[in-house]
C-alpha cells in the first residue's frame, strides 16, 4: 500500500506540475504537441528494460494491463470497442523504446492518438492506478515502476484533454 502510494503521489506531482520544472521535461504545448516524441527513448533505463521482462515481460505486462483497463469502470469506456490488440502492440513499443529496449515505435504522437477522447483526470489517473497493478502483480521492482511512470507522466498533457 505504501509503495503504490507514494508511486501515485510521486506522478501526480508530475501530473499536476508540482514537481520541478527542467528544461528535460519540459512539455510543448498542445499546439506544437508533435514536437515532443511519444516515445522518448532513454539510455539510462536500460537496467530497468530487464527488470521488465525485456519485451517478453512487456507483452505478458500489457495483457494484463488491457484487462485491467476493461474490468475498470472509468477506464472501460475508451477501450471496451477499441482494437486493444493493436493498443497492445503499439504500447509494447513505446515502453521498450522509453526504457532503451530493441524496439522502434511508429505510433501517433499522444495527442493525434487521444484527440477527441474527452480523457479527463479521473480517468488517467485510473489508467496509472491500472498499470501499478499489473506491474505489481509482474513483480517488477518499485523504483523500476517509478523510473518509467516518471517517463509517462509528462504526456498527460496532451491526453488528458476534458477538464
Amino acid at each position: 500500500m505504501y509503495k503504490t502510494t507514494l508511486s501515485l503521489l510521486l506522478l501526480t506531482a508530475g501530473l499536476c506540475g508540482c514537481g520541478p520544472a527542467t528544461a528535460q521535461n519540459a512539455m510543448p504545448s498542445a499546439a506544437n504537441a508533435d514536437a515532443y516524441p511519444s516515445a522518448p527513448r532513454d539510455p539510462a533505463l536500460k537496467p530497468v528494460f530487464d527488470q521488465f521482462g525485456g519485451k517478453p515481460g512487456l507483452i505478458a505486462l500489457m495483457n494484463d494491463f488491457m484487462d485491467n483497463l476493461v474490468a475498470d469502470p472509468v477506464t472501460r469506456p475508451y477501450f471496451e470497442n477499441a482494437d486493444r490488440n493493436h493498443i497492445k502492440a503499439e504500447l509494447v513499443d513505446q515502453f521498450c523504446v522509453i526504457l532503451d529496449g530493441p524496439c522502434t515505435y511508429t505510433g501517433k504522437d499522444m495527442a493525434s492518438a487521444h484527440r477527441g477522447m474527452d480523457v479527463d483526470r479521473a480517468a488517467f489517473n485510473a489508467l496509472v492506478q491500472d498499470l501499478q497493478t499489473a506491474m505489481n502483480k509482474h513483480d517488477i521492482p518499485f523504483r523500476a515502476q517509478n523510473k518509467l511512470l516518471a517517463k509517462l507522466a509528462p504526456m498527460h498533457r496532451q491526453i488528458v484533454t476534458k477538464p
